[in-house]
């Protein structure tokens, strides 16, 4: 029962360090022009989610929209 607790927490903990580094890489590589884009698709909430939506379902990954 424990090791299936630190199995767990261990699994997370890869998985949340993969998603800082995913993201950091994508920033370095996207540069100041996609920040701009995403700031003005996001400026209130109704089109931050609307932008949400489509970009995970056009990437198919809730993931890399979260990054």
């Amino acid at each position: 029962m424990i090791g299936t607790i630190f199995n767990l927490l261990g699994s997370l903990g890869v998985f949340l360090y993969g998603m800082r580094i995913m993201s950091e890489g994508l920033q370095k590589a996207a540069g100041d022009k996609l920040q701009k884009v995403i700031n003005f698709m996001t400026n209130n909430r109704l089109t931050a989610v609307l932008t949400g939506c489509i970009v995970t379902s056009l990437v198919q990954s809730s993931s890399a929209t979260t990054v």
